[in-house]
């Protein structure tokens, strides 16, 4: 059976004192209720309060997705302007400080605290999930295998936190250090069929290592609940709109990729350690760096590299509707990513992080109204 392709998409949003440019707790009782008045299952928390988590539907193509996510980016500007906050689309925030966050009053987080301790309360990080509907799980594990390798590609357009705690870190996408304290995250290694990852989560779930499938944070999975393949590598962009176009993108390379299964082709695997390579380069120059092509064995400038993806998944784009979100691609590798725009920001102000608040709340709304 062909997969439906079905996009859905989660993304993590700061919740900002609009004076200080600080993070705030969301009087998370009363916002979050507001929300699901108005947005019901779409809107939900996080572990930190200063977090707030909102998911589109399950959305036919990319223009479904669009219209959904707008929706949501603009009642949660909405909705946090009324309870006196500012709305931020950013994979950390440029100086607030962990240690000083309260953890949501949920028995779930309080669990994942009391395993995971100080890893668990640092992880003060936004990120951006999208899903894509593949029903069979044996094409998912295909398809999850071959696209590991696009996922140092995918990181590098979406990097969006270059400060912590006060400090330009000299990352482009420092999210990817801080969740790497976590178990089971980074780019996992590639399985053989189904019932070998099947075996793997009941494993660790037998031996009390996890009590449900959601426990393992990779960059890609199965998703434990519905038959998506869940790409969870990327920093929550600024715009809107750039989070459509890497979701199309995202959605693209796998339909292609199961356009080679369909005629018993496959893109090359490479080893976890080597992709671990391409990921660090990825987090720690963006755009400007140089990833390695394992096949020419040579390391190539990330833009050269995006160039030729493009070209590789054009053949399916106008099959899916995308092709307008596709070439949004084309306008990050232009423009440069959240974390370089922030960047430049933060020069331009004589480093000031909360002009660089203030940049990233203009952004988050951009396009909306």
């Amino acid at each position: 059976m062909r997969p439906s392709f079905t996009l859905g998409i989660e993304e993590e949003y700061q919740t900002i004192d609009p004076v200080t440019r600080d993070l705030r707790s969301h009087i998370a009782t009363e916002m979050l209720s507001q929300g699901k008045m108005r947005l019901e299952e779409r809107v939900k928390a996080e572990m930190h309060q200063s977090v707030v988590e909102v998911g589109t539907r399950v959305c036919r193509n990319v223009e479904e997705a669009r219209e959904d996510l707008y929706d949501l980016r603009r009642q949660m500007i909405h909705l946090a302007k009324e309870n006196n906050l500012t709305l931020v689309a950013g994979a950390t925030h440029p100086f607030a400080d962990w240690r000083t966050q309260e953890i949501y009053p949920d028995p779930r987080y309080r669990q994942v605290v009391k395993d995971l301790q100080l890893v668990a309360r640092s992880n003060l990080i936004f990120g951006l999930h999208v899903h894509i509907g593949i029903e069979d799980r044996e094409a998912a594990i295909r398809i999850m295998n071959s696209m590991r390798y696009f996922l140092p590609h995918i990181m590098a357009l979406t990097t969006n936190s270059p400060f912590w705690l006060g400090l330009n870190t000299g990352y482009k996408g420092y999210r990817a250090k801080v969740f790497e304290n976590f178990p089971r995250t980074g780019i996992p290694d590639a399985f053989s069929s189904y019932s070998e990852y099947d075996n793997y989560v009941n494993l660790l779930i037998k031996t009390n290592c996890i009590d449900n499938g959601k426990k393992i944070w990779w960059d890609i999975r199965p998703h434990p609940y519905f038959n998506t393949v869940e790409v969870r590598a990327c920093d929550i962009p600024l715009r809107a709109e750039e989070t459509i176009s890497v979701a199309a993108l995202i959605q693209a390379t796998a339909a292609y990729l199961y356009r080679l299964h369909e005629r018993n082709q496959d893109f090359r695997h490479y080893s976890r350690p080597l992709l671990m390579e391409n990921k660090f380069r990825a987090v720690r120059y963006g755009l400007d760096g140089q990833l390695i092509d394992f096949g020419k064995e040579a390391e190539v400038p990330e833009r050269d590299l995006i160039r030729e993806y493009l070209e590789m998944i054009d053949p399916v784009v106008d099959e899916l509707g995308s092709r307008e979100a596709i070439n949004g691609i084309r306008t990050i590798l232009e423009t440069g990513t959240g974390a370089d725009r922030q960047l430049a920001v933060f020069e331009k102000s004589g480093q000031d992080l909360k002009a660089v608040v203030d940049y990233m709340a203009e952004e988050t709304a951009a396009g909306l109204f």
